[in-house]
């Protein structure tokens, strides 16, 4: 398969090469926030859920945030990614505009106010994570292709399409792989 020019770092995606067959991250795209010698860590941002966050979490009101399965990894877990920067404290920086985490009691405070918006906050249940030298591994073997950082992709109402928009976004040799079908006896 195809590999890209870009190294894997937080703030940009991955995605699947279009015939892995791991049903957890068959064209899925991971928006990744860690990448370092402990190992690497994102979210899918391509498997969205029916359930709302205030069905997830006690106490919260209806809130109409997204809400993705963010990966095989703790799915007992909830996770965020969001716009607000410094109005959620603790919050850690993954590339232009684009946040992760924070202090939740401020972040359940702001939601049961209506002090924010949905479309500034993303929700996952579980994560994608990799350990030491273990992403690089797959990266050697063309599972993942890497993509630039993409702020607006991040917070995008198209998740069912982003694969296919990420790999088109990149051009050329990328648009194809973006056409390629699920099974190409199908074609």
């Amino acid at each position: 398969m195809i590999s890209s020019s870009y190294r894997p770092a937080p703030g940009r995606f991955l995605v699947s090469e279009p015939f892995m067959g791991d049903p957890n991250f068959q064209r899925t795209v991971i928006f990744l926030t860690e990448h370092n010698d402990q190992g690497s860590l994102g979210f899918v941002m391509n498997r969205q859920i029916t359930a709302g966050v205030h069905e997830l979490i006690e106490n919260l009101p209806p809130f109409d945030a997204s809400v993705l399965m963010g990966g095989p990894v703790e799915q007992n877990t909830l996770h965020y990614i969001h716009r607000l920067g410094e109005r959620i404290p603790n919050s850690q920086a993954i590339t232009d505009g684009v946040f992760w985490s924070g202090d939740f009691d401020v972040l359940s405070n702001l939601i049961k106010s209506n002090a924010i918006d949905h479309d500034d906050i993303i929700f996952f249940v579980g994560y994608s994570g990799w350990g030491p030298g273990q992403l690089d591994d797959e990266l050697e073997s063309k599972s993942w292709i890497v993509a630039p950082e993409n702020p607006e992709l991040v917070f995008t109402d198209e998740y069912d399409d982003l694969w296919q928009q990420i790999l088109g976004n990149m051009g050329g040799k990328y648009r194809v792989l973006s056409n390629y079908p699920i099974d190409p006896q199908n074609n």
